[in-house]
């Protein structure tokens, strides 16, 4: 089997590039439209994409490897090509399940689409599982949505936003629609977007008014509540692990950073340079053990969703632990790595200001703590009485 070279699809001048610009973006809170244009250049968009349908055709495991190198340039640009990458990456993983519904997706992507995920709704701890978005069916087969979505990433730039909402207009009961809409006066993006970190994303409340999706372009029909179904494991299983690839990848960046100023930092009182004080050796070891715990997992679970491995009722508990570990490991190395660095670290201009506060950002998206503690709970224990 061939060694997969990640610099074939991110070359270390593209990257570097990338990394050059990050502070910027985050200074001036704006899309970084160069490295979207760059990437899209690169063919960056469609890597997901069937080679048939004249994309790369990587895996979902090669597809971290890259998100995590990405992230050790520019985390924001990283998290918003994540949810590109998960309407991809989704596609991929129905279509390998025997699902064609969202062979438009890929033909999107490869003629140059850009998919926006538009899921998160405030106060909406269903998530996955229910949605305040009104999803009304029209006589020709389409859905108009009506309803408030928050967290849209790549708000500037998409063409297609997949959402979900509830028909709650047939004699069954409510049921959730999942479709894709295009861009049109019927979507209003606020210009919202003045957060802590992860200023790149963009991440803009987007209004719906009705916004109309066309029957060829509703995917999934489904009652509300948890579900075993394969389009419900494609979205949460590559929403999960794209990105705990990114944070692994921001733990990588401070490790080496810390790396790097340990080696360049001198010590007044024993003229050596900080790498041999036993206290930031001690760190900086803490630092490595904790990043290197993630590696394997990531590689193995986005092997298993590649390869179909089945994990049954433990399959939503594995991925709900590694994104909230690889969160949480990347937000202490980030801690760690502002200790080893110094009081330089506290200055807005240091690349690991950034770092700690485009970190934070992990806390908060799905699975958040709470969420996946009740998840890997409910696995192991059964679910709460009643």
């Amino acid at each position: 089997m061939s060694t997969f070279d990640p610099t074939v699809f991110l070359p270390d001048d593209l990257l570097e590039r990338i990394r050059s610009r990050a502070a910027q973006v985050d200074r001036d809170n704006v899309f970084p439209d160069q490295d979207l244009a760059e990437l899209m250049d690169a063919g960056y968009l469609k890597i997901l994409v069937p080679a048939e349908l004249g994309g790369a055709g990587l895996t979902l495991a090669q597809t971290s490897v890259l998100q995590q190198r990405l992230a050790t340039a520019a985390p924001a640009t990283a998290l918003a090509l994540n949810m590109h990458l998960v309407w991809t990456g989704v596609a991929k993983v129905a279509g390998d399940r025997g699902i064609d519904s969202m062979r438009f997706v890929q033909e999107g992507a490869a003629a140059g689409e850009v998919f926006a995920f538009g899921v998160s709704e405030a106060g909406n701890d269903l998530v996955l599982f229910g949605s305040d978005t009104a999803a009304v069916p029209q006589p020709d087969g389409s859905y108009a949505f009506t309803g408030t979505k928050i967290f849209t990433s790549l708000a500037p730039v998409w063409t297609q936003l997949g959402l979900h909402g509830l028909d709650t207009t047939g004699d069954d009961g409510p049921t959730l629609v999942y479709a894709f809409v295009p861009r049109t006066d019927a979507v209003v993006t606020r210009d919202d977007w003045d957060t802590l970190g992860m200023r790149g994303t963009q991440s803009r409340t987007t209004e719906l008014h009705g916004a109309a999706a066309p029957a060829d372009r509703v995917v999934r029909r489904l009652d509300p509540g948890p579900s075993p179904d394969p389009f419900v494991f494609g979205i949460f299983s590559v929403f999960e692990l794209l990105l705990a690839s990114v944070y692994t990848g921001v733990a990588r960046r401070a490790l080496d950073v810390a790396v790097d100023v340990a080696r360049t930092r001198r010590s007044k009182k024993s003229g050596k340079n900080y790498a041999q004080d036993p206290d930031i050796r001690w760190r900086v070891a803490e630092m490595a053990l904790a990043y290197d715990a993630l590696l394997p997992q990531l590689a193995s679970l986005t092997r298993d969703v590649d390869e179909r491995v089945e994990h049954g009722p433990l399959w939503f508990a594995k991925l709900s632990g590694v994104k909230h570990r690889a969160a949480m490991t990347a937000k202490q190395v980030v801690d760690e790595a502002m200790l080893v660095a110094g009081g330089s670290s506290y200055f807005t201009r240091s690349e690991l200001s950034r770092l700690y506060r485009d970190v934070l950002a992990g806390l908060f998206h799905p699975s958040d703590p709470e969420s996946a503690h009740s998840t890997v709970a409910a696995a192991w224990l059964g679910p709460l009485e009643d």
